[in-house]
């Protein structure tokens, strides 16, 4: 008699669940339902959004096609959220009403912007996670400020997030625009831009950011969000009329609510198999999840690298076999776009910076994305050398 085939169901299409999904493309399993759930049916390379801000890229340039991708991976792709998780029951709640039985879990769910402890904020800013709704509210502000409806437009994050998306805006703006372009202004609450970046990297990005006019409110964390006002420390009120959010990584809500072990900001805790510290059923992966031995930032960087060894524990459990451990690199290459075609890279002590960085960017990123575009419109590109 034939077994029932395992239910494996990914939530979320983060970079590591687009790489599981290539290699089962390129490598498939018998006996295994494979379904993606995502609330979008093309997902970003947020590598890569930067540039399609500046008007670098297209759309198809810098967007993964799900749909295309989970045909490839024989695999059922739903289109919808997931707002709850029963794992009594191995069930997942679905927005729109439905339900999801599962024998493996994996959630690679992403982060969004953290304005939950800041009034105002979901109301009145601008998220700039996930894409998709960002991107169409970009488009909706271009044409506002060519219309002379957005005079100043503010960013809330001095991170490598906040600051990369403010030079790509105002490059576009500028370009667009000339001297109508809207002034922009870059409010955070740390002393220092990017933290966590080498001093010459903070340095270089200060000067360039005060060499294109922009305002930058340092040591001014935002405490509410009013319309067209931004309230920081000391109750001092920045009037802008556009405000986009990108401030640190937070957590979905629903994974703690059911019941999995989470760290205190609500990231998914997993073991060095990538497996829930407290739900070896469930994997978890990218931003959403904390590796407890080997915590990293949250970040693009590390994420595509945990791509290659889910997939691998994923096999690894659907035949009841143990899976292995991984330890990611202590540091990755950081290369920051700086609006137009030029970019800083740093990789500890090392910085370089130039027009030549950011082509090797660019190359990166379109060898990155190649690998998920299929040849001659239905196979999978070829198997890299380390994964023969």
């Amino acid at each position: 008699m034939r077994t029932r085939e395992t239910r494996l169901v990914l939530v979320g299409s983060g970079h590591c669940h687009v790489e599981v999904l290539r290699r089962l493309a390129l490598k498939p399993e018998r006996d295994v339902d494979v379904t993606l759930i995502a609330p979008a049916a093309l997902a970003a390379f947020s590598g890569m959004l930067p540039g399609l801000v500046a008007g670098h890229y297209s759309m198809a340039e810098t967007h993964i096609d799900l749909v295309a991708l989970t045909q490839r991976a024989r695999a059922r792709f739903v289109r919808d959220t997931v707002n709850g998780l029963d794992l009594q029951t191995r069930t997942l709640a679905l927005a729109d009403g439905d339900t999801e039985p599962f024998d493996l879990l994996s959630l690679d769910l992403g982060s969004v912007p953290d304005p939950l402890l800041v009034p105002g904020a979901r109301e009145h800013a601008i998220a700039v996670r996930p894409a998709a709704p960002f991107l169409t509210a970009w488009d909706r502000l271009r044409a506002e400020a060519a219309a002379g409806n957005a005079g100043t437009i503010a960013v809330v994050g001095g991170g490598a997030t906040g600051v990369e998306l403010l030079l790509a805006m105002q490059h576009r703006l500028q370009n667009e625009l000339r001297d109508a372009a809207p002034r922009l202004a870059l409010i955070t609450e740390s002393p220092h831009l990017v933290p966590g970046q080498p001093p010459a990297v903070r340095a270089r990005l200060g000067q360039l950011l005060v060499a294109r006019g922009v305002v930058l409110h340092q040591n001014s964390g935002a405490i509410a969000v009013e319309p067209g006002v931004v309230v920081t420390t000391h109750n001092r009120r920045i009037a802008v009329d556009r405000i986009f959010w990108a401030t640190s990584a937070g957590a979905q809500a629903w994974p703690a609510a059911a019941g999995l072990a989470c760290d205190l900001r609500g990231f998914i805790q997993v073991d060095n198999m990538l497996r829930s510290t407290s739900h070896p059923f469930v994997f978890a992966a990218g931003d959403c999840a904390t590796q407890v031995a080997h915590p990293r930032p949250k970040s693009a960087a590390f994420a595509v690298r945990q791509g290659k060894p889910l997939a691998a524990n994923l096999r690894r459990a659907v035949h009841h076999e143990s899976p292995q451990s991984w330890v990611p690199p202590r540091t990755v290459l950081s290369i920051i776009g700086t609006g137009g075609q030029h970019a800083i890279a740093a990789r500890g002590p090392l910085v370089l910076e130039g027009a030549w960085v950011w082509r090797w960017k660019d190359r990166l990123d379109r060898s990155y994305m190649a690998r998920y575009a299929p040849r001659n419109g239905a196979a999978p590109l070829s198997v890299a050398p380390d994964e023969e």
